[in-house]
């Protein structure tokens, strides 16, 4: 299959810093932070406990601002959130009083899409999760997995840019956590949409990614950005291969000393 060749989704972060105040104390989330993310690419954000990758995350889909520097997409200044952004957490957020048929064609009608339309949209994107059959569903009839699942078809249904995603397997269980990383892939294949991954499992982080930025502890600042360089497609026999080990190997050292620092901090206060 010929490969495709994605235009938009250009991410770029320039000396990004984001800082809260809270009952007169400076909290620095994020410090100087820099990262450019290439149309199409698969990158996972990955540090320890803390850090600011869903900080990060968040600032890039506009439901925080940056204190200094500046983000963009597509060359424009991320000011607020948007539909070329799509959104998947790690608690499924659907809403409950909808079928799921409706949640996930709950985003194209926000655009103006008429009911048909969207019903069509929402029916392709499930299909492409396998829960095509569960669209009359309710999201409490689903198991965790199934309701990521729609989750991930909802994001998706505004054909966004980028796809952002907040450790969402973090709460499955090891089997369907693995099931679900292949899903996306297979998925990521298809549409070639930019992802930004978050997450604080190394092994997930180098099966699923063309780049590994690591951040450290808090204030968290990109201190490396891995390439990984790994055959596509990926299946689960790729983990036991030398070299995706070695990538292994790589993050874990920086995890493991950013997590040292992190304690160590942490004893001091």
């Amino acid at each position: 299959m010929k490969e495709k060749l994605q235009t938009k989704g250009h991410i770029t972060a320039d000396s990004v810093s984001i800082v809260f105040d809270s009952v007169g104390k400076r909290n620095v989330a994020v410090d100087d932070a820099s990262v450019d993310i290439q149309p199409g690419e698969f990158v996972c954000i990955l540090g320890p406990s803390g850090c600011g990758k869903s900080t990060l995350l968040n600032a890039i889909a506009g439901f925080v601002q940056p204190t200094q520097g500046e983000l963009t997409l597509d060359g424009r200044t991320i000011k607020s959130p948007g539909p070329d952004r799509g959104m998947v957490f790690q608690q499924h957020s659907l809403l409950p009083w909808k079928t799921v048929l409706q949640n996930v064609a709950f985003g194209p009608l926000m655009n103006n899409t008429g009911q048909r339309e969207a019903d069509s949209v929402a029916r392709t994107f499930l299909n492409l999760v396998g829960l095509g059959a569960f669209e009359s569903h309710y999201p409490r009839q689903l198991s965790g997995g199934m309701q990521q699942r729609v989750g991930i078809a909802r994001a998706l249904a505004n054909y966004p840019n980028v796809l952002l995603m907040d450790e969402p397997f973090g709460a499955l269980d090891a089997q369907t956590r693995a099931i679900m990383q292949e899903n996306l892939l297979n998925i990521w294949e298809e549409f070639k949409t930019t992802v930004v991954f978050v997450t604080h499992d190394i092994d997930e982080a180098v099966f699923l990614s063309d780049r590994v930025v690591v951040m450290s502890a808090s204030p968290g600042t990109i201190i490396a950005d891995i390439k990984i360089d790994l055959p596509r497609p990926r299946d689960a026999l790729i983990v036991t291969s030398p070299e995706f080990l070695d990538l292994k190997r790589q993050c874990l050292d920086i995890i493991r000393e950013e997590t040292t620092k992190a304690f160590a901090l942490q004893n001091a206060s």
